[in-house]
């Protein structure tokens, strides 16, 4: 799940991923962006498997989610998309019992972590930690990316597994 603040629309999507019961997980609905002018290299990079965020050669940093112009400069010449290593650290994270999302109900309670990227802290990332049993979230764990695909639309969005 990426950072909430995209200004996409979502499609609900009514299709689970498989249980992974062994670890202690659940399945996770999954909502499909449906990609703007602003957001389309995002996701055009995630569906080729590739974690790419705007980068300001100006101000010489990083930042997501994306905007027409960079949020400290305000020049929009200057920014550009730049893959990423696609590694993090988990900084922060919540256990969710009673959402307000009521397609998301039935998977109470579920994970969500805040990712701080490698390559910028200041870009952060949201994730279910699919792979992870709820309420045994790391804090400070490495993670690496990977891409899920979402059964409405067929995008693929980043998640996060922890890794070492």
């Amino acid at each position: 799940m990426v950072l909430s603040g995209l200004q996409q629309q979502f499609q609900l999507a009514g299709v689970l991923y498989p249980t992974l019961e062994a670890k202690g997980t659940k399945d996770m609905s999954k909502q499909s962006p449906i990609p703007n002018a602003l957001d389309k290299p995002f996701y055009d990079a995630c569906n080729d498997e590739r974690l790419v965020v705007q980068y300001c050669t100006n101000c010489r940093r990083y930042q997501f989610p994306p905007q027409s112009a960079c949020t400290r400069c305000g020049n929009n010449a200057s920014v550009e998309w730049r893959q990423l290593s696609g590694r993090g650290r988990i900084i922060s994270r919540v256990v969710v019992h009673d959402t307000p999302t009521s397609s998301l109900i039935p998977e109470q309670p579920f994970n969500v972590a805040a990712i701080a990227l490698d390559e910028e802290p200041e870009v952060i990332m949201l994730s279910h930690l699919p792979g992870t049993p709820v309420d045994q979230v790391p804090i400070g764990a490495a993670v690496e990316v990977i891409f899920e695909t979402t059964p409405a639309t067929g995008q693929k969005v980043p998640e996060w597994r922890v890794v070492g």
